[in-house]
Order: structure tokens, then C-alpha cells, then sequence
């Protein structure tokens, strides 16, 4: 699996409607046969900040996300409204999804 998590700053003009932008890119990606979950959060500490989770099966899909024409359109409307360049975690996880969390298992 490739995950990847990408934490923008957002211009304070631009962060209460930060999901509403992404909202069609955010659906696209999600549709994507290859994606595996695109979850966005806000800071609680920054209300300016987000962060992306998302996961690819593998470096295919990964790879045919980056040339998907949304994503694209996606990074042209991100583009706009971020107040500096997004920071990113890339890496390939021996395991498809989430996996359980032993020390609260039930």
C-alpha cells in the first residue's frame, strides 16, 4: 500500500470553506478502483491547517491518481488558497488499510 499524508496551511481567508473546495476532488479520488480511504482533518490547535490521509493499493494506482484529470483540477484549486507549500509523508506499508490497534482491542 502507498500512504501518503499531506498537512497544508490554508490562507484564513480560505479555511472554513477548505472542505467545500476539495469536496469534488476529495469524491473523484475516492471513486478512484485503486484508492483505499482519503480522509481529511482540521488542527485543533490551527484552524488554518488540514491534513490528508490516503492510501493507494499500490504504486499503480498511486501513479494513475497523479494523472487522473482531477487531480489536476484538484491541484489548480488547492493551488489558490494555500498559504504555503503543502509538507508531505510518501511510503509504501506492508498492508492494505487499517489494521487494528492491539492495545484497545475489543
Amino acid at each position: 500500500m502507498i500512504f501518503i499524508a499531506v498537512r497544508f496551511t490554508v490562507r484564513p481567508e480560505h479555511a472554513d470553506g477548505w472542505l467545500d473546495r476539495v469536496a469534488d476532488f476529495t469524491r473523484a479520488t475516492r471513486e478512484e478502483p485503486g484508492n483505499l480511504f482519503f480522509d481529511w482533518s482540521r488542527s485543533v490547535d490551527d484552524p488554518n491547517r488540514f491534513v490528508l490521509l490516503e492510501a493507494f493499493a499500490d504504486a499503480e494506482a498511486g501513479a494513475a491518481h497523479v494523472a487522473s484529470e482531477h487531480f489536476k483540477a484538484g491541484l489548480a484549486t488547492m493551488g489558490e488558497a494555500v498559504a504555503a507549500t503543502p509538507e508531505i509523508i510518501n511510503v509504501e506499508v506492508p498492508q492494505q488499510g487499517w489494521g487494528a490497534m492491539a492495545e484497545l482491542a475489543r
